[in-house]
C-alpha cells in the first residue's frame, strides 16, 4: 500500500495509471475509521481495480465552536484499517497541502445545501463540497463511495458531480449499525454508555416512522408525529429536526409517495448525532 502526502505526487501517480488496471474509487474519509469505512473500502475493492482511501479532518467543515481539534485521530489504527482491506494507495495531505497559503475559492451547492443539517450548522456543507471538489479533481476516480448515514451530504456531492460535469460516479453505501441499530461513527468515542442509549433513540423514532408509512399513513404530519413522540419519551436530548422529505431534493413533503428519506438530528450532551432511513413506496 502507497502513501502519498502531496497533491504533486497524487498528480504523477494518477498520470501514471493504466488504463488496463481497471477503474479506480475513491472513499473519502476524515480518518478514526471504523467498521462503516471498511464496509466502503471493502464495496470499492469489490467494484474497481485501484482503490484509494482519503484520511482529512477537514478543517473547513467545521464551524468555529464545533469539534475540528478535538476530533479523534489514530493515524496508524487508520493505516492498519486500510490495509487490512486493500487498499491501494492513501492520500494523507496536511491541511497547509490542500488549502495553502492565499486559498479563496470554495464551492457551494445552492438550496440543497441550505435547510437540514445546512440550518443547524451554515458553513458545513461549503466545506464538504470544496475539500471533495478538490480530491475528485485530483484522484480522478471513476467512481467514489459514500455512506448512507451522512445522506444530506451524498445528495449534494452528488448534485455538484452533475453541475460540475465531473466524471465521477457517486455511489451511495448502506449504513453500517450495531446490532440494536445504533448508527456508526467516528464521534462515538465522544460518548458513554447512558449517552449512546439516550441517542439511540432517534434510530427508534426513525423506524417508528418507516414502520407507519409500511401500515399505510400517507400523511407527512402524521408520521413526524409519530417520530417525535419517541423522541419527547426520551430524556436529556435535543431535537434538531425531524422530516420526511423527497429522497432525491430533500424537499419536505406533505403527502409521501415516491421513494422518501426519513431525517433526523438530536444532540445528547455535547455531540450531535443525524441518521436516515430511505422507504420506498410502491
Amino acid at each position: 500500500m502507497r502513501i502519498i502526502r502531496t497533491t504533486q505526487a497524487l498528480r504523477t501517480w494518477r498520470r501514471r495509471q493504466d488504463p488496463l488496471r481497471g477503474s479506480i474509487g475513491l472513499v473519502p474519509t476524515m480518518g478514526a475509521l471504523h467498521a462503516g469505512h471498511r464496509a466502503l473500502i471493502r464495496r470499492a475493492r469489490r467494484t474497481c481495480g485501484t482503490v484509494v482511501v482519503s484520511i482529512f479532518v477537514n478543517p473547513l467543515q467545521f464551524g468555529p465552536a464545533e469539534d475540528y481539534r478535538r476530533y479523534p485521530r489514530d493515524l496508524s489504527r487508520d493505516l492498519a484499517c486500510c490495509r487490512e482491506e486493500n487498499a491501494d494507495l492513501v492520500f494523507l495531505p496536511k491541511a497547509d497541502i490542500l488549502y495553502p497559503r492565499g486559498f479563496q475559492t470554495t464551492v457551494a451547492v445552492g438550496m440543497l445545501s441550505q435547510r437540514w443539517e445546512g440550518e443547524h450548522r451554515p458553513t458545513h456543507f461549503e466545506g464538504v463540497t470544496t475539500v471533495v471538489t478538490k480530491l475528485l479533481n485530483l484522484v480522478r476516480p471513476d467512481r467514489a463511495f459514500l455512506g448512507q448515514k451522512d445522506y444530506q451530504q451524498y445528495c449534494l456531492i452528488r448534485q455538484l458531480v452533475k453541475d460540475l460535469d465531473l466524471d465521477s460516479r457517486i455511489t451511495l453505501c448502506p449504513t453500517v449499525r450495531d446490532a440494536d441499530g445504533f448508527a456508526l461513527s467516528s464521534r462515538n468515542r465522544y460518548v458513554t454508555k447512558t449517552e449512546r442509549q439516550q441517542a439511540l433513540a432517534l434510530y427508534q423514532a426513525l423506524s417508528t416512522g418507516k414502520e407507519a408509512i409500511a401500515r399505510g399513513t400517507r400523511r407527512a404530519d402524521s408520521v413526524e408525529k409519530k417520530m417525535a413522540r419517541v423522541l419527547d419519551a426520551g430524556h436529556g436530548l435535543t431535537v434538531d429536526y425531524l422530516a420526511c422529505c423527497d429522497a432525491r431534493t430533500l424537499e419536505p413533503l406533505a403527502r409521501l409517495r415516491g421513494t422518501v428519506v426519513l431525517l433526523g438530528a438530536i444532540r445528547v450532551g455535547g455531540v450531535r448525532f443525524i441518521d436516515n432511513l430511505i422507504v420506498r413506496i410502491r
